[in-house]
């Protein structure tokens, strides 16, 4: 089962990180690009799945987004070459379960996010400017842990930093950056690869082992495909990896795939495959897993040289648009990755009250309107042209519905004139709702380029409607109630139950009760109708009036159907409200 296989990697990575660590201290990081249509998670180990930081989710590289379609189960950059004593030798981010690059204990080796435009003063890395709207930089090296089983390092540090955009027509792909540095030792005949273990298709889906590859020779393009059809339905995208630079005629290029069983996995046998210059021919009528290893070189590595790598990673609706994805990816080349750009995001103020909230973003509306962009081929000074109001019941991620959408008075878009605020009302308290307000630009008429809109999950806020706290107890109840567990109360819009993190399918553990009219301070107890206690809740806050409970008694057991009583004593001067409620399962 698909689930399985998503907690299996969860518990191994977890123990591997444990294990690595107790020895030598890093400082492992994980963050989400989030701002476009891609959500690819990147770690300072330089894979493109968790490896063995504490990122919680159950999905590397989801595109699109709330589709709960996975592609990548492991990925990352492979190093080899032969050192000085005429070994030969490779580190690899990531092969199956072994990690060989870490970052250091240093607080600056965590992972940094910089926005298009911004200047940072990165330790390796001093007036790091941003590339695009969410840039990742980070740094990472074969030596930096040094009991790692049958590793024998390079001593390579490599620099990455990771690009991806929130508009059209770049908001589909994410650009890797690598600088590539021996640190002490010069490397001979040095080949690169890239790893990509896919596993294209819905996460939740139980049969995924179904991938189609094909390789693109005069774009240097490996793709995995999921077969349409099967178990697992037909995936919306394919995914792709396209080495960029260096791409100089003399070097070798070999693209291979591989099952479990015949994987390389000594230095010898991964460095003939790296460098073997063997391009396999597609399979596109025998799908089976996606094990590719794309390797180019050589180069001849001196201490303290910097061999400078960029690969795109590639997604698309279909091949069809993945192909197109890659052919604009090469005009962004000439343009060295930087073009037009959205306005700044808004900063957003909100105003709760029961059953109502209102937005206001005026007070940066100076910075936001008279923003200039230097990569416009147009000669329009202040490119703003308004904003937009969405709204989700569902999450951060979406789905959203537009709200409104003001726009400057002029001879583009609807003319509705610009307001800095949005009332909405008829909400239900205490629930989840999400809105964002984003900016737009003009479209530019030379470049051909589309107007550019700040992401709308990376502007997202969660906001409870409610009433403040009552005084005291005396006006506390449940909702639902009676609980059924025959009403699918995760389906409502917006859902009563939902699922955590960053799963989307509903379990045991997201039934809920609510507890509503708290006290500021109090404490709930739950008892059978017997008197046997089940659970208790301690409640401390200002503003929240509530609390929930998922129907877990205190040793972790789902309760069973029954009347329940509950008490909630006031911890502020001791009185005590009593009350019973029904659980029908």
């Amino acid at each position: 089962m698909k689930v399985l296989r998503s907690f299996l990697r969860l518990f191994l990575f977890s123990a591997i990180g444990t294990s690595s660590l107790m020895a030598q201290s890093t400082n492992l990081d994980w963050k989400l690009h989030n701002d476009g249509k891609v959500r690819q998670v990147i770690t300072n180990m330089g894979t493109m799945n968790k490896a063995a930081t504490n990122y919680p989710g159950l999905i590397f590289a989801e595109f699109p987004p709330n589709s709960d379609e996975e592609h990548l189960y492991q990925g990352g950059i492979w190093i080899g070459g032969i050192d000085p004593n005429g070994d030969t030798l490779v580190s690899v981010t990531h092969a199956h379960y072994k990690n060989e690059f870490y970052p250091t204990a240093d607080r600056g080796d965590t992972i940094w996010t910089v926005q298009r435009g911004d200047t940072v003063q990165i330790p390796y890395w001093q007036n790091y400017v941003g590339i695009s709207d969410q840039d990742f930089v980070c740094r990472y090296a074969d030596d930096n842990l040094l009991n790692i089983e049958n590793h024998t390092p390079l001593h390579v540090e490599i620099i990455q930093a990771t690009h991806a955009w929130s508009s059209p027509p770049v908001d589909e792909f994410i650009i890797y950056e690598y600088k590539i540095i021996p640190k002490s030792i010069p490397i001979k005949d040095a080949y690169i690869a890239f790893w990509m273990h896919s596993a294209v298709g819905v996460i939740y889906t139980s049969n995924f082992i179904d991938e189609m590859i094909r390789y693109v020779p005069d774009q240097h393009l490996a793709i995995v495909e999921d077969v349409p059809g099967g178990e697992d339905g037909t995936a919306i995208s394919p995914v792709g990896f396209r080495v960029l630079k260096p791409v100089d005629p003399s070097l070798r290029w070999s693209m291979t795939y591989w099952e479990h069983e015949t994987l390389p996995v000594l230095d010898a046998t991964e460095y003939k495959t790296m460098s073997s210059g063997i391009i396999f021919e597609n399979r596109l009528d025998q799908p089976a897993r996606g094990h590719i290893i794309l390797g180019f070189g050589p180069f001849q590595l001196k201490v303290g040289d910097t061999l400078k790598v960029e690969m795109a990673e590639l997604f698309g609706f279909g091949l069809k648009g993945l192909m197109k994805n890659s052919d604009y990816v090469d005009f962004l080349q000439t343009k060295g990755f930087r073009v037009p750009a959205p306005p700044p995001k808004p900063t957003v103020t909100v105003t709760l009250k029961s059953h109502g909230m209102t937005l206001n973003w005026a007070k940066t509306k100076q910075q936001v309107e008279t923003y200039v962009d230097p990569n416009r081929g147009d000669t329009i000074k202040y490119p703003f042209e308004g904003y937009r109001v969405y709204k989700s019941t569902k999450s951060a991620n979406g789905p959203w519905t537009l709200l409104a959408e003001y726009d400057k008075i002029n001879d583009v878009g609807s003319n509705t004139g610009l307001k800095y605020d949005y009332e909405d009302s008829g909400l239900l308290n205490n629930i989840e709702y999400y809105y964002s307000v984003t900016s737009f630009s003009r479209e530019d008429k030379v470049l051909n380029f589309p107007s550019q809109e700040t992401s709308i999950s990376n502007t997202a806020k969660v906001i409870t409607p409610g009433t403040t706290p009552p005084e005291t107890v005396g006006q506390v109840s449940v909702v639902p109630n009676p609980y059924r567990g025959d009403i699918a109360y995760n389906t409502y819009d917006p859902p009563w139950e939902k699922s955590k993190g960053s799963r989307s399918r509903w379990l045991e553990q997201d039934r809920r009760i609510q507890f509503i009219n708290l006290p500021v301070q109090c404490q709930i107890k739950i008892y059978t109708l017997a008197g046997d206690f089940v659970f208790s809740i301690d409640h401390d806050d200002a503003n929240k009036g509530y609390e929930d409970w998922n129907l877990t008694s205190n040793v972790g057991q789902a309760v069973a159907s029954g009347i329940y009583l509950y008490s909630v004593e006031d911890k502020i001067n001791g009185k005590v409200q009593i009350g019973k409620f029904v659980i029908i399962k």
